[in-house]
């Protein structure tokens, strides 16, 4: 027996898998359209987390915009009230007869301005606490719905 009849009797025996190009092409398309999809699907979650986010930064700034606002005309209003104290003081001190009386006058002053301060004091840190809150919820709350989202999926 020659080499030549050994191979044709060889590859008479082996059977080499045909290639079906139709079969390629559908296994190809339905790979496509799987990755077309969730494509789909990731872009719809990152538009509609791009548009919470969006919206929790308007409300922010909003807050952030008003809790300002707050804060000025209470600071203002402090302003005014100690302005209003001190020139009262002034005019109590013109109008006084003895040195016992300024000394009765600035004690009484003295103690009436660290009670007010702390009261402003107080005020003051209620309105930037309230104000802190306000601004951080929008941007909380996207947050924690994002955590939740995430551990659901």
């Amino acid at each position: 027996m020659s080499k030549t009849s050994k191979i044709a009797d060889v590859s008479e025996t082996i059977e080499f898998p045909t290639f079906d190009a139709s079969k390629a092409t559908d296994q190809f398309r339905v790979i496509a359209e799987k990755g077309v999809e969730q494509s789909k699907e990731v872009y719809a979650k990152v538009k509609a987390g791009a548009e919470d986010t969006h919206k929790a930064l308007e409300s922010t700034f909003e807050n952030a915009r008003s809790a300002g606002n707050d804060l000025s005309l209470k600071a203002i209003a402090a302003l005014r009230t100690n302005a209003e104290a001190s020139f009262s003081h002034l005019e109590a001190l013109v109008a006084a007869r003895s040195l016992s009386e300024v000394i009765e006058l600035q004690t009484a002053f003295f103690r009436k301005r660290f009670e007010l301060s702390v009261e402003q004091a107080r005020d003051m840190q209620g309105v930037v606490s309230k104000a802190a809150e306000e601004v951080a919820k929008p941007i909380k709350d996207v947050f924690e719905r994002s955590v939740r989202e995430l551990k659901v999926a």
